[in-house]
Protein backbone atom coordinates (compact mmCIF):
# COMPACT_ATOMS: atom_id res chain seq x y z
CA UNK A 1 0.00 0.00 0.00
CA UNK A 2 1.56 2.99 -1.05
CA UNK A 3 1.72 6.27 1.31
CA UNK A 4 -0.96 9.25 0.17
CA UNK A 5 -0.81 12.27 -0.07
CA UNK A 6 -3.37 12.61 3.02
CA UNK A 7 -1.23 10.38 4.89
CA UNK A 8 1.84 13.10 4.56
CA UNK A 9 -0.10 16.00 4.94
CA UNK A 10 -2.28 14.53 8.26
CA UNK A 11 1.72 13.33 9.51
CA UNK A 12 2.89 17.61 8.75
CA UNK A 13 -0.47 18.63 10.27
CA UNK A 14 0.26 16.68 13.63
CA UNK A 15 3.52 18.04 13.78
CA UNK A 16 2.83 21.39 13.02
CA UNK A 17 0.78 21.59 16.37
CA UNK A 18 3.90 20.43 18.17
CA UNK A 19 6.53 23.20 15.95
CA UNK A 20 4.17 25.72 14.50
CA UNK A 21 7.35 28.53 14.20
CA UNK A 22 8.11 25.72 10.82
CA UNK A 23 4.42 26.64 9.09
CA UNK A 24 6.08 28.95 7.21
CA UNK A 25 9.02 27.11 6.05
CA UNK A 26 6.62 23.96 4.84
CA UNK A 27 4.57 26.02 2.80
CA UNK A 28 5.39 25.15 -0.44
CA UNK A 29 5.27 21.29 0.00
CA UNK A 30 2.39 21.60 1.91
CA UNK A 31 0.37 23.46 -0.94
CA UNK A 32 1.63 20.99 -3.39
CA UNK A 33 0.53 18.16 -1.10
CA UNK A 34 -2.55 19.64 -1.07
CA UNK A 35 -3.12 20.28 -5.18
CA UNK A 36 -2.88 16.68 -5.14
CA UNK A 37 1.07 16.17 -6.31
CA UNK A 38 2.49 12.57 -5.99
CA UNK A 39 5.31 13.96 -3.95
CA UNK A 40 5.26 9.84 -2.56
CA UNK A 41 7.25 9.26 -5.78
CA UNK A 42 10.84 10.21 -5.92
CA UNK A 43 10.36 10.71 -9.36
CA UNK A 44 8.14 13.47 -8.56
CA UNK A 45 10.20 16.68 -9.13
CA UNK A 46 10.51 19.73 -7.87
CA UNK A 47 10.06 17.90 -4.72
CA UNK A 48 9.42 14.32 -3.01
CA UNK A 49 8.94 12.98 0.26
CA UNK A 50 11.95 10.91 1.96
CA UNK A 51 12.37 9.76 5.52
CA UNK A 52 15.35 9.87 8.49
CA UNK A 53 15.61 7.37 11.16
CA UNK A 54 17.36 9.10 14.62
CA UNK A 55 18.50 5.77 16.32
CA UNK A 56 19.54 6.66 19.70
CA UNK A 57 21.66 4.24 22.00
CA UNK A 58 21.23 3.87 25.85
CA UNK A 59 20.22 7.67 25.71
CA UNK A 60 24.31 9.01 24.67
CA UNK A 61 24.72 7.60 21.24
CA UNK A 62 23.70 8.21 17.76
CA UNK A 63 23.70 5.94 15.07
CA UNK A 64 24.77 7.94 12.06
CA UNK A 65 26.14 6.42 8.07
CA UNK A 66 28.73 7.79 5.81
CA UNK A 67 26.86 8.64 3.08
CA UNK A 68 28.21 7.84 -0.48
CA UNK A 69 25.83 10.47 -2.55
CA UNK A 70 26.55 13.33 -0.08
CA UNK A 71 30.29 13.01 0.92
CA UNK A 72 28.22 13.40 4.78
CA UNK A 73 27.77 11.95 8.38
CA UNK A 74 23.80 11.80 8.47
CA UNK A 75 21.42 9.97 9.68
CA UNK A 76 20.28 6.79 7.57
CA UNK A 77 17.35 7.70 5.62
CA UNK A 78 15.86 7.69 1.92
CA UNK A 79 13.46 7.71 -0.60
CA UNK A 80 9.75 6.29 0.35
CA UNK A 81 9.43 2.88 -1.90
CA UNK A 82 5.64 1.39 -3.35
CA UNK A 83 5.58 -1.12 -0.61
CA UNK A 84 5.88 1.46 2.36
CA UNK A 85 2.35 1.28 4.25
CA UNK A 86 3.49 4.21 6.39
CA UNK A 87 6.59 6.93 6.79
CA UNK A 88 7.52 5.96 10.21
CA UNK A 89 7.57 2.31 8.84
CA UNK A 90 9.71 3.74 5.51
CA UNK A 91 11.85 5.21 8.29
CA UNK A 92 13.09 2.10 9.49
CA UNK A 93 13.51 0.10 6.57
CA UNK A 94 15.69 2.66 5.78
CA UNK A 95 17.38 2.57 8.94
CA UNK A 96 17.87 -1.47 8.30
CA UNK A 97 18.73 -1.52 5.17
CA UNK A 98 21.38 1.07 5.20
CA UNK A 99 22.61 -0.17 9.43
CA UNK A 100 21.78 -3.83 8.94
CA UNK A 101 20.69 -2.97 13.12
CA UNK A 102 17.90 -5.70 14.03
CA UNK A 103 15.05 -4.41 13.61
CA UNK A 104 13.48 -6.21 17.13
CA UNK A 105 15.44 -4.08 19.29
CA UNK A 106 14.51 -0.80 17.91
CA UNK A 107 11.16 1.30 19.37
CA UNK A 108 9.88 4.64 18.18
CA UNK A 109 10.19 7.36 21.25
CA UNK A 110 6.82 8.74 19.24
CA UNK A 111 4.25 8.29 16.15
CA UNK A 112 5.06 11.71 15.13
CA UNK A 113 8.24 12.85 13.49
CA UNK A 114 10.98 14.34 15.58
CA UNK A 115 12.21 16.45 12.59
CA UNK A 116 10.56 17.73 8.92
CA UNK A 117 13.35 19.68 6.54
CA UNK A 118 12.56 20.94 3.03
CA UNK A 119 16.09 21.69 1.39
CA UNK A 120 17.31 21.69 -2.35
CA UNK A 121 19.01 18.80 -3.38
CA UNK A 122 21.76 18.97 -6.27
CA UNK A 123 21.13 17.76 -9.49
CA UNK A 124 22.38 13.98 -9.75
CA UNK A 125 22.92 13.37 -14.22
CA UNK A 126 24.11 9.91 -13.49
CA UNK A 127 20.49 9.24 -11.89
CA UNK A 128 18.42 11.25 -14.04
CA UNK A 129 17.82 14.00 -11.19
CA UNK A 130 17.54 17.73 -11.89
CA UNK A 131 17.85 19.83 -9.06
CA UNK A 132 15.39 19.26 -6.77
CA UNK A 133 13.48 19.55 -3.14
CA UNK A 134 13.27 16.79 -0.69
CA UNK A 135 10.77 17.13 2.30
CA UNK A 136 12.60 14.51 4.84
CA UNK A 137 10.05 13.81 7.38
CA UNK A 138 12.44 11.95 10.33
CA UNK A 139 11.53 9.80 13.21
CA UNK A 140 13.50 9.11 16.58
CA UNK A 141 13.84 5.26 17.65
CA UNK A 142 15.50 4.25 20.85
CA UNK A 143 17.63 1.03 21.58
CA UNK A 144 19.27 -0.48 24.49
CA UNK A 145 21.91 -2.53 22.54
CA UNK A 146 21.26 -2.57 18.69
CA UNK A 147 24.66 -3.21 17.02
CA UNK A 148 25.80 -2.13 13.53
CA UNK A 149 24.90 -5.43 10.86
CA UNK A 150 25.94 -5.44 7.68
CA UNK A 151 25.81 -1.98 5.84
CA UNK A 152 23.92 -1.09 2.39
CA UNK A 153 27.45 0.13 0.69
CA UNK A 154 25.33 1.07 -2.23
CA UNK A 155 24.62 3.54 -0.55
CA UNK A 156 27.28 4.55 2.83
CA UNK A 157 30.62 4.01 2.92
CA UNK A 158 29.77 3.18 6.84
CA UNK A 159 27.75 3.97 9.52
CA UNK A 160 28.80 3.96 13.67
CA UNK A 161 27.49 5.13 17.07
CA UNK A 162 28.64 8.83 17.83
CA UNK A 163 28.26 10.57 21.48
CA UNK A 164 24.98 12.98 21.49
CA UNK A 165 27.04 15.91 21.66
CA UNK A 166 29.02 15.01 18.54
CA UNK A 167 26.18 13.77 16.62
CA UNK A 168 24.77 17.21 17.42
CA UNK A 169 27.69 18.66 16.19
CA UNK A 170 27.85 16.67 12.67
CA UNK A 171 24.13 16.37 12.04
CA UNK A 172 22.35 19.44 13.86
CA UNK A 173 19.13 20.23 16.15
CA UNK A 174 18.16 16.91 14.44
CA UNK A 175 19.76 14.72 17.09
CA UNK A 176 18.17 17.62 20.01
CA UNK A 177 14.93 16.65 18.64
CA UNK A 178 15.56 12.64 18.73
CA UNK A 179 15.89 13.05 21.96
CA UNK A 180 13.45 14.96 23.49
CA UNK A 181 10.04 13.94 20.47
CA UNK A 182 7.20 14.96 22.18
CA UNK A 183 4.61 12.05 21.89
Amino acid sequence: MTISNSGILWTLSAYLEFHRHEAAALSAPMQLLTEGADCASRLHFPVHVTVGALLVRGGTEVLLVDHLAYGLLLQPGGHLEPTDATLIDAAVRELVEETGVDPAGIVPTSPLPAYVEYGPVPARPDKGEPEHFHLDIGYAFSTTSADVGSIQESEVRGAAWYPLAEAQRLVGHRVTRAVSTPG
